[in-house]
């Protein structure tokens, strides 16, 4: 646990002292989210409509900029060898990089909600707290598979470019249900499907954060 939050904790400072690169990201979000309500154009009912997809595309395209650079720091400066060399049980590892994509994808996300609201004029007429979980539980989603992907192929050339190619395939089914949950929660639930969706969403996190924290040991050591 203590090399877990070890990780968790360096990650974070690093993305804390380059500010400058989490403010590219909020507005790559932003820039995704303009061009979605362009490409729909000014009709208010329809962007309402789609208003809970546009979060989560906006946070899973700008995830894989987030997601690639979770090892970039340990490959360019050699420090994933010497991790590995060391006492640091690569458990460990992965759950404290995990855990640090997890936290910034959340924030994303809760920056992302208000600004979908202001370009779509949407509204909550459903419960905030399906909307809480719904965010919680979609970036914890893919910040599992994401971690792992990363790391899989952190010592790639064209690693951009490879891990959308694996992720998004895996990653569509807490897609979809995140997409479900947020959009009852915003646009009302009057037959209360939003439990099954957060319960679908929390059944693939558990099986998502299980296989990845097994499988990483053999992924990072290849």
């Amino acid at each position: 646990m203590r090399q877990t939050l070890a990780i968790f904790r360096k990650d974070l400072l690093i993305e804390w002292r380059t500010a400058s690169r989490t403010v590219a990201l909020m507005s790559f979000a932003f820039i995704v989210l303009l061009i979605l309500s362009f490409a729909i154009g000014a009709e208010s009912s329809a962007l309402q409509l789609h208003a809970a997809a546009y979060i989560w595309i906006a946070v899973l395209l700008s995830s894989t900029l987030l997601l690639d650079r979770s090892f970039r720091v340990e490959v360019e400066a050699g420090a994933l060898h010497s991790l590995l060399l060391g006492p640091v049980r690569p458990a460990a590892l992965f759950f404290g990089k995990a855990l640090a994509n997890f936290v910034q994808l959340l924030f994303l996300g809760t920056i992302t909600i208000p600004l979908v609201i202001v370009l779509c004029d949407a509204t909550f007429q459903g419960q905030v707290w399906v909307m809480a979980v719904a965010l919680i539980l979609g970036t914890a989603g893919l910040a599992a598979p994401g971690t792992l992907y990363a790391a899989m192929i952190a010592r790639l050339q064209g690693r951009q470019l490879m891990l959308p190619l694996l992720l998004f395939p895996l990653i569509v089914p807490v897609l979809v249900a995140a997409v479900k949950a947020t959009s009852l929660a915003m646009l009302g639930d009057p037959m209360n499907q939003a439990e099954a969706w957060l319960v679908l969403l929390l059944c693939f996190n558990l099986i998502y954060w299980c296989l990845a924290g097994v499988l990483f040991g053999r992924v990072i050591e290849s």
